[in-house]
Protein backbone atom coordinates (compact mmCIF):
# COMPACT_ATOMS: atom_id res chain seq x y z
CA UNK A 1 0.00 0.00 0.00
CA UNK A 2 2.57 2.37 1.03
CA UNK A 3 4.65 2.01 -1.97
CA UNK A 4 1.80 2.38 -4.33
CA UNK A 5 1.52 5.84 -2.41
CA UNK A 6 4.97 6.50 -2.38
CA UNK A 7 5.44 5.90 -6.32
CA UNK A 8 2.31 7.79 -7.40
CA UNK A 9 3.97 10.61 -5.66
CA UNK A 10 7.30 10.20 -7.02
CA UNK A 11 5.72 9.90 -10.45
CA UNK A 12 4.53 13.13 -10.00
CA UNK A 13 7.77 14.89 -9.53
CA UNK A 14 8.64 14.93 -5.89
CA UNK A 15 11.73 13.73 -4.68
CA UNK A 16 12.58 10.42 -3.17
CA UNK A 17 12.31 11.78 0.85
CA UNK A 18 8.72 14.06 0.07
CA UNK A 19 7.49 10.90 -1.65
CA UNK A 20 7.48 8.35 1.29
CA UNK A 21 5.90 11.25 3.94
CA UNK A 22 3.54 12.14 0.99
CA UNK A 23 2.55 8.71 0.69
CA UNK A 24 2.77 7.85 4.25
CA UNK A 25 0.33 10.98 4.66
CA UNK A 26 -1.94 9.66 1.96
CA UNK A 27 -2.20 6.00 2.44
CA UNK A 28 -2.35 6.40 6.80
CA UNK A 29 -4.07 9.58 6.89
CA UNK A 30 -1.79 10.98 9.16
CA UNK A 31 -3.10 14.52 8.87
CA UNK A 32 0.09 16.01 7.95
CA UNK A 33 -0.62 19.69 5.99
CA UNK A 34 1.47 21.18 3.10
CA UNK A 35 4.00 22.91 5.79
CA UNK A 36 4.80 20.08 7.29
CA UNK A 37 5.24 18.00 3.85
CA UNK A 38 7.30 20.82 2.73
CA UNK A 39 9.67 20.05 5.40
CA UNK A 40 11.04 16.96 3.37
CA UNK A 41 12.00 19.11 0.28
CA UNK A 42 15.52 19.32 1.17
CA UNK A 43 16.22 15.77 2.60
CA UNK A 44 15.98 14.47 -1.16
CA UNK A 45 18.80 13.83 -3.36
CA UNK A 46 20.85 12.59 -0.14
CA UNK A 47 20.30 15.76 1.81
CA UNK A 48 21.12 17.15 -1.51
CA UNK A 49 24.77 16.18 -1.33
CA UNK A 50 24.53 12.48 -2.13
CA UNK A 51 24.78 11.79 1.82
CA UNK A 52 21.51 9.83 3.74
CA UNK A 53 19.41 8.29 1.61
CA UNK A 54 16.48 10.67 1.22
CA UNK A 55 14.04 7.81 0.56
CA UNK A 56 15.14 6.39 4.35
CA UNK A 57 15.14 9.88 5.77
CA UNK A 58 11.74 9.91 4.56
CA UNK A 59 10.57 6.82 5.74
CA UNK A 60 11.94 7.79 9.10
CA UNK A 61 9.91 10.95 9.32
CA UNK A 62 7.02 9.12 8.49
CA UNK A 63 7.86 6.45 11.27
CA UNK A 64 8.03 9.41 13.52
CA UNK A 65 5.19 11.08 12.80
CA UNK A 66 2.91 7.84 13.37
CA UNK A 67 4.48 6.90 16.58
CA UNK A 68 5.60 9.64 18.28
CA UNK A 69 3.13 11.31 20.42
CA UNK A 70 4.72 13.81 21.98
CA UNK A 71 9.00 14.21 21.32
CA UNK A 72 11.37 11.40 20.96
CA UNK A 73 12.78 10.81 24.35
CA UNK A 74 9.00 9.92 25.52
CA UNK A 75 8.94 7.37 22.81
CA UNK A 76 10.05 4.01 24.07
CA UNK A 77 9.76 2.37 20.68
CA UNK A 78 11.59 5.26 18.11
CA UNK A 79 15.00 4.08 18.70
CA UNK A 80 14.75 0.47 18.21
CA UNK A 81 12.41 0.63 15.21
CA UNK A 82 14.54 3.33 13.72
CA UNK A 83 17.68 1.37 14.00
CA UNK A 84 15.50 -1.95 12.46
CA UNK A 85 14.58 0.48 9.50
CA UNK A 86 18.00 1.40 8.91
CA UNK A 87 19.19 -1.65 9.58
CA UNK A 88 16.97 -3.31 6.98
CA UNK A 89 17.42 -0.46 3.86
CA UNK A 90 21.19 -0.87 4.70
CA UNK A 91 20.94 -4.42 4.09
CA UNK A 92 18.83 -4.05 0.99
CA UNK A 93 20.84 -1.56 -0.39
CA UNK A 94 24.17 -2.13 0.35
CA UNK A 95 24.59 1.61 2.05
CA UNK A 96 22.69 4.19 3.16
CA UNK A 97 24.47 7.08 1.54
CA UNK A 98 22.74 8.73 -1.88
CA UNK A 99 25.87 8.51 -3.88
CA UNK A 100 26.47 4.70 -3.40
CA UNK A 101 22.86 3.60 -3.69
CA UNK A 102 22.45 5.62 -6.94
CA UNK A 103 24.75 4.31 -9.37
CA UNK A 104 23.44 0.66 -8.54
CA UNK A 105 19.28 1.76 -8.32
CA UNK A 106 19.29 4.31 -11.18
CA UNK A 107 17.52 3.70 -14.02
CA UNK A 108 17.30 6.71 -16.49
CA UNK A 109 13.45 6.02 -17.22
CA UNK A 110 12.60 5.31 -13.85
CA UNK A 111 15.11 7.36 -11.78
CA UNK A 112 15.21 6.13 -7.93
CA UNK A 113 11.85 4.27 -8.10
CA UNK A 114 13.69 1.40 -7.00
CA UNK A 115 14.99 3.05 -3.95
CA UNK A 116 11.19 4.66 -3.21
CA UNK A 117 10.20 1.07 -3.50
CA UNK A 118 12.67 -0.64 -0.87
CA UNK A 119 12.09 2.01 1.91
CA UNK A 120 8.46 2.16 1.57
CA UNK A 121 8.85 -1.71 1.56
CA UNK A 122 11.27 -1.58 4.81
CA UNK A 123 8.67 0.74 6.78
CA UNK A 124 5.51 -1.13 5.98
CA UNK A 125 7.14 -4.65 6.85
CA UNK A 126 8.95 -3.14 10.04
CA UNK A 127 5.38 -1.38 11.15
CA UNK A 128 3.62 -4.58 9.99
CA UNK A 129 6.29 -7.01 12.25
CA UNK A 130 5.86 -4.65 15.07
CA UNK A 131 1.74 -4.48 15.08
CA UNK A 132 2.43 -1.09 14.25
CA UNK A 133 1.22 -0.67 10.64
CA UNK A 134 -2.21 1.45 10.31
CA UNK A 135 -5.05 0.14 8.47
CA UNK A 136 -4.76 2.05 4.95
CA UNK A 137 -6.72 4.60 3.22
CA UNK A 138 -9.53 3.12 0.86
CA UNK A 139 -7.19 3.27 -2.34
CA UNK A 140 -10.36 4.40 -4.58
CA UNK A 141 -10.49 7.51 -2.36
CA UNK A 142 -8.46 9.29 -5.25
CA UNK A 143 -8.38 12.99 -3.04
CA UNK A 144 -6.32 10.84 -0.31
CA UNK A 145 -3.77 10.67 -3.65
Amino acid sequence: MLKEYALHYYEQGYNCAESLVYGANAAWNLNLDENACHLMAGLGGGLQVGDVCGALTGAVCALSCLIVKTKAHDCAELKPLTQTVVGQVRQRLGSLRCEEIKPRLFQPERRCAATVENCADVLETVLRDAGLLPEPVNCADESAA
